[in-house]
């Protein structure tokens, strides 16, 4: 039982004393805050706007439920971990949005939550095509590498780490150690998606689990690291250091139903809806190509409902590919940023 002591160090520390199962250490999503938000306006929306709230409320569900499918694999490991959820991080103006950071007694694994609709094949190139089924006819669609933004979430991770040491002899140390020291996964969380990785590279091929899968993953990589296991004290120091690199992400997803009067308003109401609009018009017209070649109007949608910052968020919204980025995405995000000054 434990004693006196150590039930008011667990109180004074909010760390549980001796860990022997996983501690959510930071268990908010700013998923789950704009949730709630979109929840509160639809409750006095207009009947105009209700639709669109409705259909980003879904889309956010859907994705919350993925994570949560990984949460509940984590929460009925029993393993000693930190997990730490949702973590936004920034550096050099870039940021990374991390799904989970889990610090185990051996290493930091990051976790890329994936909950797709549809199946899932991975080519020989690596590239990432996702099969839909609609109206009875099935399409195809390249999606952005989530095996390419988990490298980019490490490399941040690797730099945020290195700043964080002064001594020269510890930042060679850690620069030789980081491969060992911190991990990555893509955990695809819909039991429904049928993934196809035949022809996949092994690398990529060794990236990709089941959330079904993780657990085990997770103790594999562990019995296979021969290093002396971290402290408990030394996990914490990790999640601390993490924690407090976390940026609340300042963006009110709600906004774009609102004037300054705080009306609601239509979707295709809202300045950056406008603002978007016109710039595929000019777009299309100067490059002589229909304006849905620039981007349609789901895709239109979609931008408005993420509100990119950078290009790394951009090649998330499916149809934006590397391509599409290249020419247009400088614009789309200045057009954005200058949207949320109020410049435009």
């Amino acid at each position: 039982m434990m004693g006196v002591f150590d039930s008011f160090k667990e109180l004074v520390t909010q760390k549980p004393v001796g860990l022997k199962k996983p501690d959510f250490y930071k268990a908010d999503s700013d998923a789950k805050k704009q949730l709630e938000r979109l929840q509160q306006l639809h409750a006095t929306a207009p009947d105009r706007v209700k639709p669109q709230i409705e259909r980003d409320m879904r889309l956010l569900a859907y994705g919350i439920a993925g994570e949560e499918n990984v949460a509940f694999e984590l929460n009925n490991s029993y393993l000693p971990i930190i997990v730490l959820h949702d973590l936004r991080l920034e550096h050099e103006g870039l940021t990374a949005q991390i799904d989970y950071l889990i610090i185990t007694t051996k290493f930091c694994l990051v976790v890329e939550c994936k909950n797709l609709f549809g199946n899932l094949e991975v080519n020989s190139r690596g590239e990432f095509i996702r099969e839909l089924t609609f109206n009875g006819a099935r399409k195809k669609e390249g999606i952005y590498s989530p095996v390419t933004q988990n490298t980019r979430h490490m490399e941040m991770i690797k730099q945020l780490r290195l700043a964080n040491k002064r001594n020269p002899l510890m930042r060679v140390a850690l620069e030789k150690s980081f491969g060992e020291l911190h991990k990555s996964v893509i955990v695809l969380a819909n039991p429904k998606t049928v993934i196809n990785l035949k022809r996949a590279p092994k690398n990529v091929k060794d990236q990709i689990i089941r959330s079904d899968q993780l657990i085990e993953y997770i103790k594999r990589l562990i019995r296979e690291k021969k290093d002396l296991a971290s402290s408990e004290k030394d996990m914490y120091e990790m999640a601390d250091f993490f924690v407090g690199l976390h940026k609340e992400n300042p963006v009110d997803y709600a906004e774009k139903y609102l004037l300054d009067s705080g009306v609601e308003v239509r979707i295709e109401e809202t300045p950056l809806y406008q603002a978007l609009k016109q710039y595929r018009y000019e777009t299309s017209k100067a490059e002589g190509v229909k304006a849905y070649y620039i981007f349609n109007n789901a895709q239109l949608e979609a931008l408005i409902v993420a509100m990119p910052r950078s290009l790394d968020e951009l090649r998330k919204i499916s149809g934006f590919g590397e391509v599409k980025c290249e020419k247009y995405g400088e614009e789309i995000l200045r057009i954005v940023d200058m949207i949320e000054k109020k410049e435009i």
